[in-house]
């Protein structure tokens, strides 16, 4: 793809996206730079600025999100969030910490509904790891295509996480409430193929060069729609669930600003950092 010849309004200094734009197509490409695109501090304030500037754009009609090398995303950058996050995670963190937290979440999950709020269509093209975090971005898109070396994992309950920025509102409508729940309550690890059987993707691809190309094509057909009538389509499907995926965002970030910090989350942290495995206590 060639590089984006509209760039006003798409930030020039960024570190964690990649943007590129051939034709009515844009391709977003994650870049960590955390290893296997981890979702740090600058991915989170970057991208609603990317998708709201190509939302603007009226030369893009259709949005490709993938990751660079071989995984989508690790999810949440851990060692590079969870410095800020401490003085809301003590054990005494009262009102005041508890409320700046609040707000702290409120912004990631505004991230991540930036894919969601725009009217310009967004497809995930998926491979190797998604998890956690990846999951909530992916779950935000239209449509979602997949490899079939891509593995999915709706994680944070193995790390003491209430999932809280789009997956447990999203994945219902689109997997089913059954599976949902089941990849939420154990936190286990699915392959492209059980991913497709389930619909949380459209498609499995055999490496992840067909994806991307298959993942293009789809993006020129959509853009080969009367681009008012795309968009007017993807509003009006989204209004569908919009009032309860917002409900859902606002109490799930009081649940965790209220309930989140807590030993197991601790240990958590403390198992991740010396790579063992966790032993949770329910404290």
């Amino acid at each position: 793809m060639t590089r984006m010849t509209h760039t006003a309004d798409v930030p020039d200094n960024l570190v964690a996206l990649k943007v590129q734009r051939s034709g009515h197509v844009a391709e977003v490409t994650l870049l960590g730079p955390a290893k296997g695109n981890a979702m740090g501090p600058d991915f989170w304030r970057e991208l609603p600025l990317v998708f709201h500037a190509l939302d603007a754009d009226p030369e893009v009609r259709a949005i490709v999100l993938t990751g660079s090398g071989k995984h989508f995303s690790y999810g949440l950058d851990l060692p590079a969030m969870l410095p800020s996050w401490s003085e809301y995670l003590g054990g005494d963190a009262l009102a005041g910490p508890r409320t700046a937290f609040l707000k702290e979440i409120r912004s990631l999950q505004d991230s991540v509904s930036s894919l969601a709020e725009i009217t310009t269509p967004v497809i995930a093209a998926v491979s190797g790891w998604c998890i956690g975090g990846g999951i909530d971005v992916i779950s935000a898109a239209d449509i979602r295509l997949a490899s079939s070396d891509a593995k999915f994992s709706v994680r944070e309950v193995r790390v003491a996480i209430v999932a809280d920025l789009g997956s447990l509102q999203r994945l219902g409508a689109i997997v089913g409430e059954g599976h949902l729940r089941e990849l939420a309550l154990t936190g286990k690890d699915i392959d492209a193929q059980r991913a497709e059987r389930i619909g949380l993707v459209n498609d499995v691809y055999p490496d992840q060069e067909s994806l991307l190309t298959a993942a293009r094509e789809m993006a020129a057909e959509i853009a080969r729609n009367p681009p008012l009538v795309v968009r007017g389509v993807k509003d009006v499907l989204s209004e569908n669930h919009r009032a309860r995926v917002e409900a859902g965002l606002r109490y799930v970030s009081t649940w965790n600003a209220a309930f989140l910090p807590s030993k197991d989350l601790g240990e958590a942290v403390q198992a991740f950092m010396e790579r063992r495995g966790p032993e949770f206590s329910g404290e």
